[in-house]
């Protein structure tokens, strides 16, 4: 055997192996179930794990983007006009969230924490000076008492609005950013704290939220099902909520936005619970999209989220008292808020009904500046950008005893709204697009495998197609070479005629006699005459 057939023989016994190897390896998905297993095991808020570091001390820096609107024409409002709005802003402040007194239960498949969070004023990020800028807006403190009173009867009513008038207070008011968002001593409040002292003198709308915590949450840690990493268990020592009409509205669903189970797909919906919502909210995949060369998958609420009941038979749980439903695009939080009738929705009315909208001047709702969203990498879970948008408004209307409602016509009233962002950062991302591409060359070695076969086999082919070549170019010469000789012979050749009578002289013409006998020897002779 030569060498170039021991060389064909040898790409031919590799390349099957190959093949058959990495095919199996393929199908039987051997990589990519060893690596699926190994996330679901080292995805989990085990103690000492880089998954429950980076969830108790969270690496992104969180932006609170706060805009207000600032009324420009209060007058005609109070009149039965229209409300012009402008909007201002951004004041941004750092949000900084660690996890404290963080405790684990049930051999470590729970985990008890709270979540304070502090604000840090950005100047560089901010469009003005909130201890400086005025704005004006509705006097919630106000439209609160109201609210609270308009089950009393009309007398009782009257009084206080005649003593709310000597102490000058109006529908709307004027203070600076800071104070309407962090607070201020009411001149309103302080009266009814007087007479009733659990009820707080000040009022902000982020009053004594910087540095507390949102409740008591305990969550899986995935020890058992990674499908339930981060999801919450209990809150405030509640499985499920009372205030709103139905079961379903009452559940306690998902995680806090902060992390979620591995190996997610596209085509599931995701939970969140916002405790500022007081309510579950789910995430539908929208496209894909890249954040700083990290391949993620884009969830966003869809818009079913905050549709109306008659349009959305789900929601009927979140209208309370049973029935008393407001239309798409908005939700009544007061049910779990003390005081005035707040309600949330995206920032100007992105996705609502335009009749809410066009109640007001100055809203232009937009995909890009109003969508909240999340990006998520899928194979480990991680947001890598988040963008969480809400609205913050009020139901201003008419309230019989009070002369200055006489002619409002009733509206949901925007006050501001904020824009919570988060994106991953430069030193996060770079470990995650190596443990990403450590994950792909691992999971699509058995594909490296294949390709090797398929190479050789390329090879192989080649080698076969050039012996047969080789070995019909040897052919070809021998045969050349052989006829060559032949015709050569040929030429120098004469062949002798032999026959058993004795000579003697024949009578048969001399033509006749060289197509007669046996030639049984061939000799150069010298050729006869005739």
């Amino acid at each position: 055997m030569t060498r170039r057939s021991c060389a064909i023989y040898a790409t031919g016994i590799v390349c099957a192996h190959l093949l058959i190897v990495g095919i199996a390896l393929v199908v039987a998905q051997v990589f990519q179930t060893m690596i699926h297993t190994r996330l679901k095991k080292e995805i989990t808020l085990t103690e000492n794990s880089q998954m429950f570091e980076s969830w108790k001390n969270p690496p992104p820096p969180v932006y609170m983007e706060y805009y207000f609107f600032n009324v420009t024409n209060p007058e005609v409002f109070l009149a039965g006009g229209k409300a012009a709005l402008k909007q201002i802003g951004p004041y941004t402040y750092r949000e900084y969230r660690p996890r404290e007194n963080v405790t684990f239960l049930e051999n470590g498949t729970k985990l008890y924490a709270l979540n304070p969070k502090t604000f840090v004023f950005v100047s560089e990020k901010s469009a003005g000076n909130p201890e400086v800028d005025i704005v004006r807006t509705v006097n919630i403190p106000f439209v609160a008492i109201m609210n609270e009173l308009n089950s009393y009867s009309f007398f009782l009513r009257t009084l206080v609005s005649m003593y709310i008038n000597s102490l000058g207070v109006e529908v709307f008011m004027s203070r600076t950013v800071h104070e309407v968002l962090w607070g201020f001593k009411d001149p309103l409040l302080t009266k009814v704290h007087s007479m009733k002292p659990e009820v707080d003198e000040h009022f902000g709308l982020m009053w004594k939220k910087n540095g507390t915590h949102e409740g008591e949450f305990v969550f899986h840690t995935g020890e058992e099902n990674y499908m339930d990493f981060g999801k919450i268990d209990t809150w405030n020592g509640m499985r499920q909520m009372s205030w709103w009409s139905s079961n379903q509205s009452n559940m306690i669903n998902g995680t806090d936005g902060a992390v979620f189970h591995p190996l997610i797909h596209r085509n599931e919906l995701l939970y969140i619970f916002a405790a500022d919502l007081c309510r579950s909210i789910h995430l539908a995949y929208v496209k894909d999209v890249e954040v700083k060369g990290i391949p993620a998958y884009r969830f966003a609420p869809p818009k079913d989220v905050l549709m109306n009941p008659k349009d959305n038979p789900n929601n009927a749980g979140f209208c309370v008292p049973a029935g008393d439903c407001l239309g798409t695009g908005v939700l009544k939080v007061s049910v779990c808020r003390e005081g005035a009738p707040i309600v949330v929705s995206f920032p100007h009315f992105y996705q609502a009904d335009p009749k809410y909208i066009n109640a007001v001047d100055g809203l232009s709702p937009n995909k890009e500046d109003h969508e909240t969203y999340l990006d998520l990498q899928p194979t480990t879970g991680v947001p890598i950008r988040a963008c969480k948008r809400a609205q913050l408004n009020i139901i201003l209307k008419r309230v019989q005893g009070f002369p200055k409602t006489k002619f409002i016509k009733e509206t949901i009233f925007p006050i501001m709204f904020v824009n919570e962002t988060a994106t991953v950062d430069d030193e996060s991302a770079s470990q995650m697009r190596m443990m990403l591409l450590i994950v792909t060359l691992v999971s699509n070695f058995p594909l490296l495998i294949v390709g090797m076969g398929v190479i050789l086999l390329l090879v192989l082919v080649v080698l076969f197609c050039r012996n047969r070549q080789k070995k019909n170019e040897v052919k070809r010469i021998d045969f050349t070479e052989a006829f060559h000789s032949f015709t050569t012979v040929k030429d120098d050749t004469a062949y002798t005629q032999v026959s058993d009578k004795p000579d003697e002289p024949s009578e048969t013409p001399a033509s006749q006699q060289t197509r007669n006998g046996s030639y049984i020897a061939m000799s150069p002779v010298e050729a006869q005459k005739c």
